[in-house]
């Protein structure tokens, strides 16, 4: 009888053993792992908003992630011990995101805005870019955005190209919002609409891509100023402040400069002026832009 309840007993342990073994994967049913996913610590298990379809930046491909975002992402997952499963954050859904709670950060190529601000702190600025125009290669009618007048523009809702454009050219030109920045390129190749707009960074890795070759051009003509920073639930600033601390090693460390050339490098992208950016103190209202 003594025999039999140590066997039990063991044979509990053993299934114990295992069930812990089972349930030690990444949270979120392989949101964010796998081939070559999302990296990070042991410990907290974190969501983590980013881009899916943003090339050079933030994009899905079956189960792995890549871009100069992504790479932000998991070293901030990294620095403070997290476990990251990452989320797609579009656009128009970021502060919801982030106020509900529904993820713990968003590195998504979010620039710092005061309207912004007003929901949600950032930490950064980790990156200044410039928007700019995406065109069809064969192209010559489209120089800037001067040349915009009785054209059909595409941009994203809820993001600060569509705000931008809307305020300095509504008057002249068919503004198109659609939903992702994918579907703004499909129509573009499909003559529904004569430009994208949108960040630099964002229309430079569109370009660069296999399926766009030679059929796509950026203008490079930037009118606007951009300052990305990492989007975080408003009024926790030692939260903020250990997300700063992160991104000035990042950038301190020259691992910024890899994830440029490694990201952006291929599209021949050059980063503008003020590269790479000192992010703000926490709680300030420097970095805002229009």
């Amino acid at each position: 009888m003594k025999l039999g309840r140590i066997s039990v007993a063991t044979v509990a342990a053993l299934a114990a053993i295992g069930l812990a073994a089972c349930g030690s994967g990444t949270p979120g049913g392989g949101g964010a792992g796998g081939g070559g996913g999302a990296t990070g610590g042991s410990g907290e298990a974190v969501k983590v908003g980013i881009k899916f379809d943003q090339p050079g930046m933030g994009l899905k491909e079956g189960n792995t992630y890549s871009g100069f975002d992504v790479d932000l992402a998991n070293y901030i997952a990294k620095e403070l011990n997290f476990t990251p499963t990452f989320v797609e954050a579009i656009s128009a859904q970021r502060e919801t995101l982030i106020k509900s709670g529904q993820v713990k950060y968003i590195v998504g190529t979010y620039s710092i805005t005061d309207a912004r601000k007003k929901d949600v702190d950032f930490a950064g600025p980790y990156f200044i870019a410039g928007q700019d125009l995406l065109i069809r290669a064969d192209d010559t009618s489209i120089t800037g955005p001067d040349s915009l007048k009785g054209k059909k523009l595409c941009s994203v809702k809820g993001s600060t190209s569509a705000a931008n454009v809307q305020k300095k050219y509504g008057a002249e030109i068919q503004l198109q919002e659609y939903g992702t920045y994918t579907l703004c390129v499909d129509a573009l190749k499909s003559k529904a609409v004569d430009a994208l707009t949108t960040d630099n960074t964002i229309l430079a890795g569109y370009a660069a891509q296999e399926a766009n070759k030679g059929k796509l051009k950026v203008v490079g003509q930037t009118f606007s100023t951009e300052n990305y920073g990492v989007g975080l639930a408003k009024g926790d600033t030692a939260f903020c402040q250990k997300v700063t601390d992160a991104v000035n090693k990042w950038i301190s460390s020259g691992e910024w400069q890899k994830a440029v050339d490694k990201n952006l490098g291929p599209a021949n992208f050059k980063p503008g002026a003020g590269n790479p950016p000192t992010p703000a103190a926490c709680g300030s209202s420097g970095g805002a832009t229009g």
